[in-house]
C-alpha cells in the first residue's frame, strides 16, 4: 500500500498551513548562492499544491515572506520578489486546471509595484474557482495582524458601531487577514527548526504542529502524506479529555 492509499480521505485537515523553511541552507549545502535555494523551492510548491488539490484539502496557506524577511540582504529580496512575479505568471494554468483560488494575506501595499500588479492579476482570474483556496503569506506577520484587528475594533467601539460587551471569538476572526478562512488544523515547518516565527498565532492555537527535517526544496508529496498520516493517528481534543471525544 502507498503512502497515499493509507491516507484517509475522511480525515484530512480543512486547513493545511506550512512554514516552508530551508531554502537558503539547501543552497549553501551546494554550494550555491539562497537564491537558488529559493528558486528551486518553487518545485516543491507546485508539487504540494497539487497534492492539496488532488487529496481535496480545501484550504492551503504558504507563508511566503515574512514582515521580518525585508531585513534580508537587499539583493536577496529583490531575487525573491522577481521570483514572485515569475512564478505567479508561470502556475497560473496550474491554478485554472486545478479550479484553485489564488488569494494573499500581510501588508501587501508594501510589495513592490510589479509584483503587486501580477498577484492581483491571478487573484482576479481565479477568484471564483472554487475547488481549494490557496493563501499566499506575504509581508505577514501575525503580531501586526493582531495589531491591527485589536485597532479596528477598539476604532469600531469608540464610534459605537459594536459594544465592548460583544467582543468575542468571531469578532476577533471578522477582524483578521483570515476571516474567509477557518481556523489552522496542522502546520507543517521544513528544515528541522522548532519555532513558529510569528506565523497564524491566533489561528494556530488547536493545530496540530508536525516538524521535519527535510529542507523545503525536497520537501515532495511523500512528504506531504508523511505529514498527514501522523495528524491522522493524533487524538485532538481541543480540550477535553479522551472519554469525551470518544
Amino acid at each position: 500500500m502507498s503512502l497515499e492509499e493509507k491516507i484517509h480521505k475522511d480525515f484530512l485537515p480543512q486547513h493545511l498551513a506550512i512554514i516552508m523553511d530551508g531554502n537558503g541552507r539547501w543552497a549553501k549545502q551546494k554550494g550555491r548562492l539562497r537564491v537558488f535555494g529559493h528558486e528551486s523551492g518553487t518545485k516543491a510548491v507546485r508539487q504540494t499544491v497539487e497534492a492539496c488539490a488532488e487529496l481535496g484539502i480545501k484550504h492551503l496557506t504558504l507563508y511566503a515572506f515574512s514582515t521580518e524577511n525585508w531585513n534580508r540582504p537587499k539583493l536577496e529580496v529583490d531575487a525573491l520578489m522577481r521570483l514572485l512575479v515569475s512564478s505567479l505568471k508561470k502556475e497560473l494554468d496550474l491554478l485554472v486546471k486545478n479550479n484553485i483560488k489564488l488569494q494573499a494575506i500581510g501588508k501587501l501595499d508594501t510589495l513592490p509595484k510589479k509584483a503587486k500588479k501580477e498577484l492581483f492579476e491571478v487573484i482576479e482570474k481565479t477568484k471564483n474557482n472554487t475547488h481549494m483556496t490557496l493563501t499566499l503569506a506575504l509581508s505577514y506577520g501575525s503580531r501586526e495582524e493582531i495589531k491591527n484587528a485589536v485597532k479596528e475594533i477598539c476604532n469600531k467601539v469608540k464610534n459605537n458601531i459594536i459594544s465592548i460587551e460583544t467582543i468575542d471569538e468571531s469578532i476577533i476572526n471578522q477582524h483578521l487577514y483570515t476571516q474567509n478562512l477557518p481556523d489552522v488544523d496542522l502546520l507543517i515547518r521544513t528544515s528541522g527548526e522548532h519555532r513558529i516565527s510569528n506565523f497564524l498565532l491566533w489561528q494556530i492555537a488547536y493545530a496540530e504542529l508536525y516538524f521535519t527535517n527535510v529542507l523545503w526544496p525536497d520537501f515532495s508529496k511523500e512528504h506531504l502524506y508523511e505529514a498527514l498520516i501522523n495528524y491522522q493517528n493524533r487524538e485532538r481534543r481541543f480540550g477535553k479529555t479522551s472519554e469525551q471525544i470518544n
